[in-house]
């Protein structure tokens, strides 16, 4: 069975009477949109027209020895919850469906979470962002930390610099804490030095975003992989879009020398990620060239 993140927008609801038995009967995750939360601390839904509860007990795995706070529940309100029809009271006029999100998560821990290995590739879906990292869905609302340091080779000051909330993300596994939580990768899917550099040669004028600004010049973002020097500007600041002319690029220093054309303006959104690996297993990554001093690797 795959497990899926649990949807950020509201969820149509295709449901049947008849499906949501066979779902009962089968063990099947289902997911739908969370209404809204009342005084009991209850999640209530509404599926095949009939009105759907799912208990406070219910609403997460490790609510009630308080490993989840209740505002992770609060805030799935409007948005897409996985769950499985724990009951179907049909001995009164209208048939009561009971709902567990809880059970929907155990599962996908015991028979996918607990089975990833470092170096396994893995969809998710960022759902917030800290100054430290990405919290990512990873399956039924199971969280998983993205650190701001695995997000690309290039330094960037923000997450949100990177990538969006809602934004489907490939990463790696790259360890557990000491919770047992998944801690996520993703710059290895990204490229190394060389297969960025291949992109780019001597001569093309580019678009870029401004990193850093040294005494010494400007570093420029040609890709989250990738990032030249300019000559000094002081009109700039990090986070700014400009067009470059390349230089040179010198493999064996790691180093593309750059030109700034002009200044831009500033995109609203992060650029899409381009992956240089998208599935299987990653064992050892060594993003340097062969010859560079400095040389940047992940073993898994």
């Amino acid at each position: 069975m795959k497990f899926y993140a649990e949807e950020p927008a509201a969820v149509p609801d295709l449901f049947t009477l008849p499906a949501l038995r066979e779902a009962q009967r089968t063990g099947a995750i289902l997911q739908s949109t969370a209404l809204f939360f009342d005084t009991d601390k209850s999640l209530h839904f509404r599926l095949a027209g009939l009105n759907a509860i799912m208990p406070y007990e219910e609403c997460a795995d490790g609510i009630t020895e308080g490993s989840v706070r209740d505002i992770a529940i609060i805030t799935r309100v409007g948005r897409g919850a996985c769950f499985v029809v724990k009951e179907i009271d049909e001995s009164g006029s209208e048939p009561k469906l009971i709902l567990s999100r809880a059970e929907a998560q155990r599962r996908c821990k015991a028979e996918y979470i607990d089975t990833l290995e470092p170096g396994t590739i893995i969809s998710c879906v960022a759902t917030h962002i800290e100054s430290f990292g990405v919290f990512c869905d990873v399956g039924c609302g199971i969280s998983a930390l993205l650190p701001i340091d695995c997000l690309s080779v290039s330094r960037i000051s923000s997450p949100a610099d990177r990538v969006r909330t809602g934004e489907k993300l490939l990463c790696i596994v790259r360890s557990r804490d000491a919770q047992g939580r998944l801690v996520l990768t993703m710059k290895e899917l990204l490229g190394t030095w060389q297969q960025n550099a291949d992109l780019f040669h001597v001569g093309m004028s580019v678009t870029g975003i401004v990193r850093s600004i040294e005494e010494y010049g400007v570093f420029v973002e040609l890709a989250p992989n990738l990032a030249g020097l300019a000559e000094y500007d002081n009109r700039l600041v990090p986070g700014d879009a400009v067009s470059v002319y390349i230089k040179s690029i010198l493999p064996d220093k790691m180093k593309v020398k750059l030109v700034l054309l002009s200044r831009l303006a500033r995109p609203d959104v992060p650029p899409p990620l381009h992956h240089f690996i998208t599935e299987g297993k990653v064992e050892h990554w060594v993003y340097s060239t062969p010859n560079a001093k400095k040389q940047i690797e992940t073993t898994f």
